[in-house]
């Protein structure tokens, strides 16, 4: 996922200091809403419509929504870590991707320096005396609730007991043959698919799933095609053959056997390159944020900034942009969200964990017009334009994706 270039990040933070497709998609208001923090507020601020056969559904403003507005908060249906970025250690709740790593052991990692202190650590929001690991395969959680949360959901499809580390395991070799096709910066991931199986696997309601997981965006087959060949890129997409067959005796099942033949294969492919979120979070970012808003005296908030700043220089030469824990989720409602380039309202993770904030960039007046979504870079935006729905990967840079754990 691409992030911010360090230099970017630094005139960021001075400027704030200084400035202070298609019809049968139509789904009922408690399937689209379901995930929402406040389902009844964002119901009264927002509505889907459909808009037609090739834009799909969209999401409209129901109400005036003032530039900065909060106007949902929406956890997802399923969401996975890269899986480059967890191999390279960056540390993050197995379930809503919160950032494990303290503060302090975030700077020293990314800077290279394991004897670095940072100055008031009482406001790093970490609480590694709350995290868990699974008992049976050690993956990590923030805390009992996301252990349990995952337990109840997928992971017992998932988990891998002891065979975690065997790389003979069929998941094992799935999550091998994804990372040998698809390298940093990481755009999606294969266990988005395999968490999605697993759901219905593990659902009492496996037709209710099925029937949430249907509501994202659909393509025809060759936009399929080339929405696979895009996330593959040129040199792999002859590898999706070898995905399918690795997908399939790893987790195959009758309930869901329209999705492991070659086709169904493919459809999923294009659901999670069409639709999935880019999902960042970091501790030290909630720290510099929490260090932004001290009240201090003059000389001590110029000290305290410098040393900020030179942090953020020695992190770019060590680790150069890549930053923040990363992977992507499935959002209902963002999801109805459509294609452009110029955004007038973002999608951020201010709490370090996987809850989507959809944030207006500037007014919005109802029924104006429909809020839209940009994939540029392979993250996302929302916004308010007239664009088409694009997949995931883009050739557009124009609008970056803006998360509150970049600076």
């Amino acid at each position: 996922m691409a992030v911010m270039h360090i230099n970017k990040l630094l005139a960021n933070r001075h400027k704030k200091r200084r400035t202070g497709t298609r019809r049968n998609m139509a789904a009922p208001v408690d399937d689209m809403f379901s995930l929402c923090v406040d389902p009844c507020k964002t119901n009264s601020s927002v509505e889907v419509r459909f808009i037609d056969n090739i834009k799909g559904k969209g999401l409209f403003a129901k109400r005036s929504i003032k530039k900065g507005e909060t106007i949902f908060i929406e956890r997802p249906l399923v969401s996975a870590q890269f899986l480059w970025n967890s191999l390279y250690k960056y540390k993050a709740c197995e379930y809503c991707l919160r950032a494990l790593e303290t503060a302090e052991e975030n700077a020293r990692r990314l800077s290279g320096n394991p004897a670095l202190s940072l100055p008031h650590p009482e406001l790093c929001r970490v609480r590694p005396e709350l995290h868990q690991v699974c008992p049976q395969c050690q993956v990590m959680y923030c805390s009992s609730e996301c252990r349990q949360a995952a337990a109840d959901q997928y992971h017992r499809v998932l988990c891998l007991g002891p065979s975690e580390s065997d790389p003979d395991h069929p998941i094992n070799k799935l999550k091998d043959a994804w990372r040998s096709v698809h390298y940093p910066p990481e755009t999606s991931s294969i266990m988005l698919m395999a968490k999605m199986v697993a759901v219905v696997k593990q659902a009492k309601d496996k037709t209710r799933w099925q029937r949430l997981f249907s509501l994202f965006c659909s393509r025809t087959a060759n936009e399929e095609e080339e929405i696979a060949h895009k996330l593959l890129g040129e040199k792999f997409r002859g590898q999706l053959g070898l995905l399918h067959s690795l997908f399939k005796a790893a987790l195959y099942d009758d309930h869901l056997s329209r999705w492991f033949v070659p086709e169904g294969f493919r459809s999923l492919f294009a659901l999670v390159g069409t639709n999935g979120q880019g999902i960042g979070t970091s501790s030290l970012s909630q720290w510099v944020h929490a260090c932004d808003a001290l009240e201090l005296p003059d000389q001590q908030r110029e000290q305290l900034d410098s040393f900020i700043d030179q942090l953020y220089k020695d992190i770019d030469k060590e680790t150069g942009e890549f930053l923040n824990c990363e992977g992507s989720g499935l959002y209902l409602l963002q999801s109805s969200c459509n294609h452009s380039c110029i955004p007038n309202a973002e999608a951020s993770f201010p709490d370090n964990n996987f809850l989507l904030h959809l944030n207006a960039l500037s007014d919005i007046s109802p029924g104006q017009r429909r809020l839209l979504r940009a994939h540029c870079s392979a993250v996302h935006s929302a916004l308010l334009n007239t664009g088409t729905p694009e997949p995931l990967l883009s050739s557009c840079v124009a609008a970056k994706f803006s998360n509150d754990t970049k600076r």
